[in-house]
């Protein structure tokens, strides 16, 4: 994987490819393997926040994801390369709001969205603690760039049979 853009006013993106064991008996991309894609795109945009590897050594601090909902749009298949744009949908003093959407690369068409809720952890108490100012800050700025973007259709979606 690639993180192409790392900035609040081009926005975040993280390339990938469906790899060959990925692929499950319906000879497409199995369920497991999106929520590592997008898992993936999770802890790269982290890292740019400041939440990274370094920060959790030196720190003791970390992220949890608290909830997730995976919508799956159109299926992907092996060996076709994907991009993942990351978005915050709000955030607070602890807690980010992301919204992923997983693309076909060249193509453009929309494969599977993901909508998580995370937590900044103390792992010493391990429980929810106050981001550093610095990442406080990252974030709003995130969040500040792409205010004016329309509400993902897929976001805050509830499970239920429609009737």
């Amino acid at each position: 994987m690639n993180a192409a853009a790392n900035r609040p006013e081009t926005g975040f993106t993280l390339h990938g490819r469906v790899r060959g064991e990925w692929i499950d008996y319906n000879g497409h991309m199995n369920v497991a393997y999106y929520v590592l894609a997008f898992d993936q795109a999770t802890d790269a945009f982290l890292d740019v926040l400041g939440l990274d590897a370094d920060y959790r050594a030196r720190c003791r601090h970390t992220t949890f994801v608290l909830e997730m909902h995976v919508n799956y749009i159109r299926e992907i298949g092996r060996d076709q390369a994907y991009v993942i744009g990351t978005r915050i949908l709000d955030a607070d003093h602890k807690r980010v709001h992301l919204f992923h959407e997983m693309r076909h690369e060249s193509e453009g068409w929309l494969a599977a969205t993901n909508e998580l809720m995370v937590m900044h952890i103390d792992m010493e108490a391990r429980r929810g603690a106050d981001f550093p100012p610095e990442v406080a800050a990252c974030a709003e700025a995130w969040l500040a760039a792409r205010r004016m973007l329309p509400w993902p259709e897929q976001a805050g979606s509830v499970i239920g049979i429609r009737r």
